[in-house]
């Protein structure tokens, strides 16, 4: 049986100390309209590419796996690094089912995954996460408290519904069964305000 929170505390951040993580239960937003075009015109800029390439970068220094991107952005890093992608906005889903890159994690199974700015956003992230055989990367903010969280620009209800600190992501991921074998600030900088990227490896043995 799943308890329902006290009245009060159903659109407000939860915080654990011990775990460092937050959640916030606001309903998910809404990924329809120009969400995908806003992001392929990001993509376009300077500042994409130099992610895009940051991050084909990190997964290469790892593996040659060609990976699934979860929450495609705008589709520039899937054609950069040759791999598949996995979206829940309707465009973003054409667009891949066009150029025959579209693939549902969920339904399947994949050695490694990427998470740009996405896995904050995923109602139940370790559903995904089971169905990840080797290696995921991650790029998120994190928080060194839910004080810190609170007064962040990342701090966005209803569209991040997760929040950690660095210890509690580490240690939220090791639970799902990976370790963390890189941490970097490359896209901090690049001249992303408090974004920090992950390479995890499913333990062994």
């Amino acid at each position: 049986m799943t308890l329902a929170l006290p009245p009060g505390l159903t659109d407000c951040l939860l915080w654990s100390e011990e775990l460092g993580m937050g959640w916030h239960g606001r309903r998910p937003m809404d990924y329809s309209g120009p969400y995908f075009q806003k992001y392929q015109a990001l993509d376009a800029t300077p500042m994409g590419e130099a992610l895009t390439r940051a991050r084909v970068e990190m997964v290469r220094r790892h593996t040659q796996i060609s990976p699934v991107d979860i929450g495609i952005g705008g589709g520039r890093f899937v054609l950069a690094v040759g791999g598949m992608g996995f979206d829940v906005n309707p465009e973003a889903v054409a667009w891949l089912k066009k150029r025959d890159r579209y693939y549902d994690l969920y339904q399947h199974h994949a050695e490694a995954i990427t998470c740009w700015d996405s896995l904050e956003h995923i109602p139940e992230p370790e559903r995904l996460l089971d169905h990840v055989g080797e290696w995921v990367f991650v790029a998120m903010p994190v928080y060194k408290d839910a004080k810190h969280c609170l007064a962040s620009k990342h701090y966005k209800p209803a569209e991040h519904l997760y929040y950690f600190s660095l210890h509690g992501l580490i240690g939220w991921c090791a639970r799902q069964g990976f370790g963390c074998v890189e941490i970097n600030e490359k896209e901090s900088e690049l001249g992303r305000e408090g974004i920090t990227s992950f390479a995890f490896r499913r333990f062994r043995g």
